[in-house]
């Protein structure tokens, strides 16, 4: 079954999308990146506000590639208490040694889970795929197909179906938690969910105007949660 994440970046929005029983309420500053990341002073406030309602993850923004920088933000977000960590796999720098050094953190038991962009080059993409065993390898608890350019439409819009379907499979077939995401739109949900990924991303559709920086509008929400059915327990 697929359940629905919704992306917020403050408390007042926790509260409206935790009120429409979302199965995961993510943290992340929509004006700073694909990820940006929300401060982790605001992130352990939200947390310690949720007192374990709902899982909480959060984002560590838009970084560059490099083990140790990537390694240094992930332990920092760890301190804020939430669930799951999301780690976006951007063009270029060192992946195969940034998933090696996460693996020094996934052993104390932090909850990562990689992200990965549809509309990179296709080689990237590629690579991103084949990513897979090794950051299940690494601990990693889970992998989101994400798109990087939100004016570039929807992820069902830039990646073929066919391609959406392999890769659900791919990262289901090792036994980790698959996510979509990418400027999602209520009229994709109907087709992503035959693929049965564990979760549904959301934010730009949950905004007035589908304006991904505009504030949440409480109707989309709940128009949104009621077409996707509640997660399983994970």
């Amino acid at each position: 079954m697929t359940g629905m994440l919704a992306s917020v970046n403050s408390l007042k929005e926790a509260a409206l999308v935790l009120s429409a029983n979302v199965d995961i309420i993510d943290l992340k500053e929509p004006v700073l990146g694909a990820l940006g990341a929300l401060e982790t002073d605001s992130v352990k406030k939200i947390v310690t506000w949720m007192d374990g309602r709902c899982p909480v993850s959060a984002t560590i923004g838009d970084l560059p590639m490099k083990p140790q920088i990537i390694f240094n933000a992930v332990k920092a977000m760890a301190e804020t208490g939430v669930d799951y960590i999301k780690v976006g796999f951007f063009p270029g720098g060192a992946w195969p040694e940034t998933v090696e050094k996460l693996s020094a953190l996934t052993q104390h038991d932090i909850a990562l889970i990689a992200v990965l962009f549809a509309d990179t080059q296709f080689n990237e993409v590629q690579e991103g795929f084949t990513l897979i065993p090794s950051l299940k390898n690494a601990g990693f608890k889970g992998v989101m197909l994400d798109t990087r350019d939100k004016k570039n439409g929807s992820l069902t819009q830039i990646m073929a179906k066919t391609d959406i379907r392999q890769f659900v499979g791919l990262v289901k077939t090792h036994q980790l938690i698959c996510g979509l995401a990418g400027s999602l739109r209520l009229e994709d949900i109907a087709g992503l969910m035959t693929f049965h990924p564990d979760y549904l991303g959301f934010r730009g559709a949950l905004c007035m105007q589908h304006n991904r920086t505009a504030q949440i509008n409480e109707a989309a929400i709940v128009q949104i949660r009621q077409a996707i059915t509640p997660a399983r327990p994970i």
